[in-house]
């Protein structure tokens, strides 16, 4: 499996990202900062903006292509529907939930086994969640997973539902554009992948 180990803080200054989108409190030194005086293109604004949501959802190219695909496919418009369809990932829907502290671990927590969907156990953070599935946390890292949500008090977006006794939670609903954290235009990238 092909894993990405660009510096987060390098990479959110270059994408013009605030750190607190990917889950870091941290913020990189202001002496960083050099202003940019060259002239973008209209093909660099698009693999920013593509590189911007692969980066915040921690996707490779293959499968944010296959995802695209995907999401052409669907009834609706594109980038939209690109959109829901990484925001709807199992590991982002534990990042959401508050039960990872960042999209990394909640992918690793997944492929550890840590969580439950659907009363079945799944390794797999890419899988898509639909409106009805059940994620609950495994007894055994329930203690941990508590004190982390505690630490952390993230509000949980209105599709999902969390139990904070038990920590299950469940999908209520699709995510829509509006529920999306961080500023992304979606046109770009539809236009970049349909050159």
């Amino acid at each position: 499996m092909a894993i990405s180990h660009t510096p987060v803080f390098k990479r959110c200054n270059h994408l013009g990202i605030d750190p607190i989108v990917l889950g870091y409190t941290h913020k990189p030194s202001i002496r960083r900062k050099k202003p940019n005086r060259r002239k973008v293109s209209e093909y660099g604004v698009q693999l920013k903006e593509k590189q911007k949501v692969r980066f915040v959802y921690g996707v490779l190219e293959k499968q944010f292509r296959l995802t695209y695909q995907r999401a052409e496919k669907m009834s609706g418009m594109t980038g939209v529907n690109l959109l829901v369809l990484l925001e709807s990932r199992f590991d982002n829907v534990v990042y959401r939930l508050g039960l990872a502290t960042t999209r990394r671990q909640a992918r690793q927590m997944i492929n550890h086994g840590h969580f439950l969907l659907n009363g079945r156990k799944v390794d797999i953070p890419s899988v898509t969640l639909k409106a009805g599935d059940e994620i609950q946390v495994k007894a055994g890292i329930l203690p941990a997973v508590r004190m982390r949500r505690l630490a952390q008090g993230r509000a949980v977006p209105s599709w999902l539902s969390l139990d904070e006794q038990q920590l299950s939670a469940r999908v209520v609903s699709k995510p829509s554009r509006k529920d999306i954290d961080f500023e992304v235009t979606e046109s770009a990238i539809v236009e970049l992948y349909s050159k």
